[in-house]
């Protein structure tokens, strides 16, 4: 009898033990989730205040700003729903719904300055790129209209296009006057090439196209200027060698 109830306490302790062990993982299952999930969400707050800080290069539109304070704030409630006694987290909830109900300015591309810099300006398009990828995932999930998502990413495209155009045209003109025309020639073209891809016509597209068409045909009108007086000066210095070879041997 004694040995039965030994036996049926260490099969019980077993079980208790297997079952504190089971519900312990269960909780740091779900301690490492919560953790990820915060990461996720605290990873997505630094993006979108980064996209915002950015506004000092990239212009963003009243539409875009809404939506970046909007993504701050859904992260930081998911973020308030995983850590609830998180004091820091809700005062910085709060802080992002008095940004929302606050009026806001958005700026006009027209205010760009495209940066003398390659690394900036390599800086400048990423940011763009990656403000698109933020507006498309935005609109996925359901928080940015259809009509403003395309309004928007339609604006960031033509911004793209701008800066790549610029600074195209802007490399070509600089290789010019260096009279590498040669580089410039190849700057040109491939702005030219960039334009003559866009699937739209507008007045910016028409006015670059011809403003490259003027710039390729002036090079053009310059290499064969330039080719035609090294033929010229190669046929004079032929024709002096001849002179040389064929003039009569003077007599000493």
């Amino acid at each position: 009898m004694i040995v039965s109830i030994i036996i049926v306490l260490i099969v019980a302790l077993v079980v208790i033990a297997l079952w504190v062990s089971a519900v312990q993982q269960h909780k740091e299952k779900q301690e490492n989730e919560r953790r990820k999930e915060l990461t996720k969400q605290k990873a997505i707050i630094e993006e979108t205040e980064e996209a915002l800080m950015n506004q000092a290069n990239i212009p963003l539109s009243e539409n875009v700003i809404r939506v970046l304070q909007s993504r701050i704030a859904e992260a930081l409630k998911t973020m308030v729903t995983h850590s609830p006694t998180s004091k820091a987290l809700k005062s910085r909830l709060e802080e992002m719904k008095q940004h929302l109900s606050n009026p806001v300015q958005g700026t006009s591309s027209e205010s760009l300055a495209l940066p003398s810099n390659d690394k900036q300006l390599v800086a400048l398009i990423q940011g763009i790129k990656k403000l698109r990828v933020i507006l498309r995932s935005e609109h996925t999930k359901g928080r940015v209209n259809s009509q403003v998502f395309t309004g928007e990413d339609k604006l960031l495209e033509k911004l793209q296009l701008k800066i790549n155009i610029e600074s195209q045209i802007k490399r070509g003109i600089s290789a010019r006057s260096a009279s590498m025309v040669g580089s410039a020639r190849q700057y040109f073209e491939k702005a030219y090439a960039t334009l003559s891809a866009v699937p739209y016509s507008d007045e910016y597209v028409n006015a670059k196209r011809q403003e490259v068409e003027r710039y390729l045909e002036e090079i053009s009108v310059e290499l064969k200027a330039s080719n035609a007086s090294a033929l010229k000066k190669k046929n004079e210095q032929e024709q002096d060698d001849l002179d040389v070879l064929f003039a009569p041997k003077k007599k000493w």
